[in-house]
């Protein structure tokens, strides 16, 4: 079913502006039936900050913003998804329009600007189908006006907890101006520092939450040394690494829509996201699992990632050119992989190459 959807909306949605085509894939979405999803491979399951995946493979954050389809994508086959980024209040965003495809690069450039319905619609949205299971994230940002950005990831925190399988700080979008300086030592630190304490206040009604922390793919490495050993200082439960980035490789072929502002996502983060991917996981040393983004649209693609550091990995960028049927190929390959090399599970794999990526020239910019 989902290869004959492919094969009808793909061409069919490309006719239509990227901002009005995502908003007809959310409207089908809502009309899936209630079906689950073929049970997966065993050998895919993952246990990471403390909670069991049926498979590595989640929805990105960017998607569903305001959390209005998380079952839908779950019985598409993820074994994971994540909703946001939620802002406490409704926001519009950037001016329309502001995101692009890039065609001949398999490349998407984005300066959405965190619009989202609001914790308030969110929230009441996740209460309802809290009873249905299945992991789903909460991606929490701060409103662009916000006088005390801090105070609003706390008050997030505390507002989600409940109905939040995991919370993801995001602190890296390149669309709300000044919101990547809250990556420096200082603010990071008080950030996380307020962040886990609100964690802790409503742990005893809420129950555990787990925190990560979402970076940019253009930190220097200097930067991430800083970042990494302020997440672990501060008892963080994992890292995603990372969000879309402001370079724009010599490589595109979209010369003219690769001049347009925002975050780039896709196939040309790959090599970027891959060596940060690894980067940080030679820091971190084990202190807790990280979820590999950007650039995966095959099977190969995210077992590279996986032997890079990633635990998990994250697709949203590839599905609009390859189609949904790509969560099936990726959980195929990956299993193949797993039987061919008499292997019980992806763990047994993760960060195999990372010393071997560390060691590579950078990738070129």
């Amino acid at each position: 079913m989902i290869r004959a959807f492919d094969a009808f909306s793909l061409p069919l949605l490309r006719w239509f502006d990227p901002e009005d085509a995502h908003r007809m894939a959310i409207h089908g979405l809502r009309l899936l039936p209630p079906v689950k999803p073929r049970a997966d491979d065993s050998k895919l399951a993952v246990r990471a900050f403390g909670l069991n995946f049926p498979n590595p493979i989640g929805m990105a954050a960017g998607f569903d913003k305001s959390a209005e389809v998380p079952d839908g994508l779950l019985r598409l086959g993820f074994g994971f998804v994540e909703i946001g980024t939620v802002t406490p209040k409704p926001q519009g965003g950037n001016p329309r329009p502001r995101l692009f495809r890039l065609e001949r690069d398999e490349a998407v450039i984005n300066r959405m600007g965190f619009n989202n319905d609001g914790a308030e619609a969110a929230l009441r949205r996740l209460a309802a189908r809290a009873h249905h299971g299945g992991i789903v994230g909460v991606n929490v940002g701060a409103n662009k006006d916000s006088s005390d950005r801090i105070a609003d990831y706390v008050k997030l925190i505390e507002t989600f907890a409940p109905v939040a399988s995991y919370f993801t700080v995001n602190v890296s979008s390149p669309n709300t101006p000044g919101l990547r300086n809250l990556q420096q030592s200082a603010a990071l630190d008080e950030l996380l520092a307020k962040v886990i304490d609100a964690r802790e206040r409503v742990r005893k009604n809420a129950g555990d939450s787990p925190v990560l922390l979402k970076i940019a793919p253009d930190l220097s490495l200097t930067e991430l040394d800083d970042v990494v050993h302020i997440a672990r200082s501060r008892g963080i439960d994992g890292m995603i690494v990372g969000n879309t980035t402001l370079a724009r490789p010599s490589t595109l072929r979209e010369e003219a829509r690769a001049k347009e502002q925002g975050g780039l996502s896709g196939r040309p983060l790959f090599r970027l996201s891959t060596r940060m991917v690894a980067e940080t996981y030679v820091r971190t040393e084990g202190a807790f699992p990280l979820i590999g983004v950007g650039g995966i649209d095959s099977g190969g693609a995210a077992l590279t990632k996986i032997r890079a550091g990633a635990s998990l990995i994250q697709l949203y960028s590839s599905l609009v050119y390859k189609g949904l049927g790509l969560v099936d190929d990726i959980k195929n390959d990956l299993a193949s992989t797993l039987l061919r090399t008499g292997r019980d599970s992806l763990s047994e794999i993760v960060g195999a190459d990372a010393a071997t990526i560390t060691a590579e020239e950078w990738p070129v910019r």
